[in-house]
């Protein structure tokens, strides 16, 4: 991602804080300056950093801390609430309904990837059951229609639009009336965008706003623009009611940092951010998790998430049950490198992993990494089924090694380096198998309120009846047990 460099920099000063002997003002100050620096660096807006550094120092007042208190501890989550409030504004964006017809209007300056993020939420809101529709407002730009037409019809979103129409206003209010009619629940209008900021593209949003009436207004940011990010969002802001913000080319090498100022300037979420040009490379936006990554702390509960997307049902809580018990087996590890070449960007998985081995996902070397996994998987196609399932180390002996490298026609060190990487996912999932056994039960709950006919889970009390009743029962039973248990037959 773009911000991996600014989260590297962020961590390695906290790192090295930690390493010290004894934390004191200088120690302090000196990681302040090396977060500072990076956060500079990255193009974030300076009044921003300074805010930030003096809220941390009033909160970590080192003569006042007893001697018992864990100063590094106390630093380190001090700089994780201040990143979380540069990027949360405070207030959550409208909330759509399944149903009940909602307008969003799309705006931004030519170039920041506008037409294909309407799509791609288009897009991912489809995946999830809502209706949507796209109407192109944009008669600025020659070959928008075109662009939008081809997007939508790819994705099979129903669209609207116009070649001899040249008034948006009217294209925006006859395309959704007709979607409205449609009973599409999602309406995406996209408007003109300008190579900058100028008094036309404001009027105009301004016009198509007050005849469409959305629901919601979002900001499209490029990532890359830098220290004009503030000034942009904020003149954005004035002309129309932004009410969330995404944040497009995050899979760039440009700086990206000045994009986080324009939540300060919107007063609005960041909802999404664009991580690449295909489709599904959006991904939703959760502050928390996402300075946690930023900061090399993992994201378990987007991991999750990842996992419930490509892994089939009837094995996410076989999988979720193992590693909430420390069983992290080869065969698991295999199974995951399958996984996870089907999740998308391997940066981002790696990133949801606390503590994951850099070695394995360098900056800016995915294919080299996705070569890896392939070699690896390799090597595991010539390991027994008792070397699979066994969660001992130990059973890897050199004659064990010898032959699973001429089964693979792979090198000996080879072997040992998969053997390696497989001993440290174990240690990393050892560590946070207490997080996996929460994230387990609630799995279990989730995937059971989609197996259970309506009527029973009803009569369970709803999603919090049957989570109360699995947890009575451990976590550990089964929709098949769960019917049995109401009265209910299959499907």
């Amino acid at each position: 991602m773009v911000l991996a460099q600014l989260g590297g920099s962020i961590s390695r000063a906290l790192q090295q804080m930690s390493n010290a002997t004894i934390i004191d003002e200088k120690v302090l100050n000196e990681c302040l300056n090396e977060i500072t620096r990076a956060l500079l660096q990255a193009d974030v807006q300076f009044k921003l950093v300074r805010d930030m550094t003096t809220n941390i120092k009033k909160i970590v007042n080192l003569e006042d801390l007893a001697a018992g208190h864990n100063k590094r501890r106390i630093i380190q989550q001090a700089v994780f609430n201040e990143l979380c409030k540069i990027l949360d504004p405070g207030k959550p964006a409208f909330t759509l309904k399944k149903g009940k017809p909602s307008v969003v209007m799309f705006v931004g300056l030519q170039g920041s990837g506008k037409t294909t993020t309407c799509t791609k939420y288009a897009y991912h809101h489809q995946k999830k059951g809502w209706k949507p529709a796209l109407v192109c407002a944009d008669t600025f730009r020659a070959g928008a229609f075109d662009q939008l037409k081809q997007n939508a019809t790819k994705a099979k979103i129903p669209f609207y639009g116009s070649y001899t129409e040249s008034d948006p206003v009217k294209i925006a209010v006859d395309g959704v009336e007709t979607f409205k009619k449609e009973n599409c629940d999602l309406i995406i209008v996209d408007t003109s965008g300008r190579h900058k900021q100028e008094a036309a593209l404001f009027e105009e949003m301004r016009q198509v706003s007050e005849a469409t009436k959305p629901d919601l207004v979002i900001f499209v940011m490029d990532s890359s623009i830098g220290q004009a990010a503030f000034d942009q969002a904020q003149a954005f802001r004035q002309s129309v009611a932004v009410g969330a913000v995404i944040i497009t080319k995050m899979d760039g090498h440009a700086k990206g940092g000045g994009a986080l100022s324009a939540v300060a300037a919107t007063k609005s979420p960041v909802i999404f951010i664009g991580t690449g040009e295909h489709m599904d490379e959006f991904e939703v936006f959760d502050v928390k998790p996402f300075v946690s990554r930023l900061l090399g702390m993992g994201d378990l509960s987007g991991l999750v998430n990842k996992i419930q997307d490509v892994v089939p049902m009837d094995q996410q809580l076989e999988l979720l049950q193992k590693l909430s018990e420390g069983q992290f087996t080869l065969r698991i590890m295999y199974e995951q490198f399958q996984n996870m070449l089907k999740m998308g960007p391997l940066e981002q998985v790696f990133s949801m992993l606390p503590g994951l081995s850099s070695e394995m996902m360098p900056q800016g070397r995915e294919k080299e990494s996705q070569a890896k996994f392939k070699r690896y998987m390799t090597m595991m196609d010539s390991v027994t089924d008792e070397e699979l399932d066994s969660t001992n180390p130990k059973i890897m002996t050199e004659s064990r090694i010898m032959r699973i490298a001429r089964g693979s026609g792979r090198l000996v060190h080879e072997v040992m380096e998969m053997l390696e990487e497989y001993k440290r996912l174990a240690k990393i999932f050892s560590k946070v198998k207490g997080d996996m056994s929460s994230l387990s039960r609630n799995m279990n709950a989730q995937n059971m309120s989609k197996v259970l006919p309506p009527h029973i889970l009803k009569q369970m009390g709803g999603m919090g009846g049957l989570q109360n009743i699995m947890k009575q029962m451990g976590g550990m039973g089964s929709a098949k047990d769960m019917m049995g248990m109401f009265g209910g037959g299959g499907e």
